[in-house]
């Protein structure tokens, strides 16, 4: 099966160190941008929160840190290693307990 590439593969050793902290609230990194796919890594400083918001098919993956997050109705305790999917049209938040770090990807239109 033989398929056109238009990007370059990515590699990131160490994805966690793309993550930015900024005491203003959350400033995502953008690894991936566009029309199919958007992946972003996020840093959040204790207490600081993502508001809850609907959006596309996302898969979260956090990487350090404890926090909350959000779907919909159910609450679910992350921690460094945790994944939360969240289905189309979900409303989702989070909230971090320590400094926190995760990985999202999200699906395109």
């Amino acid at each position: 099966m033989s398929q056109t590439t238009t990007m370059p593969p990515l590699f990131f050793p160490n994805v966690a160190g793309q993550a930015v902290f900024d005491a203003a609230g959350p400033r995502p990194q953008f690894l991936v941008d566009s029309a199919r796919l958007t992946v972003v890594v996020a840093g959040l400083e204790p207490g600081q929160q993502i508001p809850s918001h609907p959006e596309a098919l996302a898969v979260y993956h956090f990487l350090a840190g404890e926090g909350v997050m959000t779907v919909d109705d159910a609450a679910f305790a992350v921690t460094a290693g945790a994944t939360v999917i969240a289905p189309p049209g979900a409303a989702r938040g989070l909230r971090a307990g320590s400094r926190l770090i995760f990985l999202a990807a999200k699906a395109g239109a």
